[in-house]
């Protein structure tokens, strides 16, 4: 049954989400602290090291998903409030839940105010916050709370070191995806030329053993025929000797026989 009422009542799911970040956020802060309390001589050029700079950048993204997290649990105390029983929720629930959102707002709050001393115009950077707790109590939250500092006519400050420095990081990521697309293509390409140039090796090799085989076949084929005009001529020659014998033998047995006519006669 408590489960079921845990799956249907949207706080509970919330504070679920809400107490999960707190004990990342935890130690988010603690390391900041510890980083920020040591220093470091490895700076960049508004004198912040790395370090610090990126466990605050962590420790702030953690703590804008809790706000917007503790917002979303007010709005769902304040549905509530003006009949908690239509919801099947009594006065110390009620209670309960206002001193949890309170006590969650105050640990964003404090959080917050230790960021907010290392940067300049942080003092306000815990105003939702602060509207989340003042709304817990029943009270409607400073307008104040929520002015952004610095902020002049076109929305930027122009001496904000974190925004050139968020700025050069997009410069930097769209060159690195620049080259990313160039490395892709290149390696397209060049990908290309080598299945090319390994099917035009493929051909040329089996031309050349095409070649190969149509040379040993001539090679044969020109020895049969030596061969075969060497009996010719062989041939040839044995049978002129052979009619030369006959043509003399025919000659003297023809002069015999005349001989031999004259004798008688």
């Amino acid at each position: 049954m408590m489960s079921s009422t845990n799956e249907e009542d949207p706080f509970l799911q919330v504070q679920q989400d809400v107490l999960a970040q707190l004990q990342n956020a935890r130690p988010l802060f603690a390391s900041y602290l510890r980083i920020r309390s040591l220093g470091s001589n490895n700076k960049s050029n508004n004198g912040i090291s790395p370090e610090l700079a990126s466990a605050r950048s962590d420790l702030e993204a953690a703590l804008e998903t809790l706000d917007e997290d503790l917002a979303d649990l007010n709005d769902a105390v304040r549905a509530v409030e003006s009949n908690p029983a239509q919801f099947g929720l009594n006065a110390a629930e009620m209670t309960r839940r206002k001193r949890f959102v309170a006590e969650v707002g105050n640990e964003i709050e404090d959080m917050q105010d230790e960021v907010s001393k290392s940067q300049p115009g942080g003092a306000s950077s815990s105003a939702a916050a602060r509207a989340a707790k003042a709304a817990a109590n029943g009270d409607l939250p400073d307008p104040n709370a929520f002015a952004i500092p610095g902020d002049d006519n076109d929305g930027h400050d122009a001496d904000d070191p974190y925004a050139a420095e968020f700025e050069q990081r997009q410069q930097m990521q769209i060159m690195r995806e620049q080259d990313d697309m160039m490395d892709n293509s290149l390696r397209v390409t060049v990908g290309n030329l080598r299945r090319q140039a390994d099917d035009m090796g493929r051909e040329l090799e089996e031309q050349r053993e095409m070649l190969e085989v149509v040379d040993t076949l001539a090679d044969r084929v020109g020895g049969r025929l030596q061969t075969g005009v060497a009996k010719l001529n062989h041939i040839v020659r044995q049978n002129e000797d052979k009619y030369s014998s006959c043509c003399i033998a025919m000659l003297i047995f023809v002069l015999i026989l005349l001989l031999v006519l004259l004798l008688i006669l």
